[in-house]
């Protein structure tokens, strides 16, 4: 297995179609943006993706951003094929992400998870995140 990061030239419908499926496990519910849609022209999205093969079997995405507080990463979509769960290529993944914040010189990273997601938020206490004391709030703008 192996772990890289996607990059826009290597996309193609057959990935496109993985990516879509490997979301759907962790929400069918969201309407996915495609990834040459996502990808195009844009320097502060980061896919780390894990292949076994021709398989795409895990991915983890980090956006970059500047503000008055520094330059941060939040990271979203995390997700491993159920059939590829406990092997530890979510840790490799985060490890991944975390890399290319620390090459990008990020002063902060983010990411948010569900309180029912034990197995995640251990994964991710370990690699030394802890939890804000702070409040979430949302608006849908759709």
């Amino acid at each position: 297995m192996t772990i890289t990061i996607l990059r826009q030239n290597e996309i193609n419908e057959k990935i496109q179609k993985q990516v879509e499926e490997l979301f759907n496990e962790l929400n069918s519910s969201i309407q996915q943006l495609s990834l040459t849609e996502t990808l195009k022209n844009n320097d502060t999205i980061i896919l780390a993706v894990c292949k076994d093969g021709d398989s795409l079997v895990a991915m983890a995405t980090m956006v970059t951003y500047k503000v008055i507080s520094g330059h941060k990463g939040m990271i979203e979509d995390v997700v491993v094929s159920a059939n590829h769960r406990s092997k530890g290529l979510g840790r490799k993944l985060m490890e991944k992400l975390l890399e290319e914040g620390r090459k990008m010189r990020l002063t902060e990273i983010i990411l948010f998870s569900g309180h029912h997601r034990k197995a995640a938020i251990s994964l991710y206490k370990s690699l030394g995140f802890k939890l804000k004391d702070s409040g979430l709030y949302r608006l849908i703008l759709k």
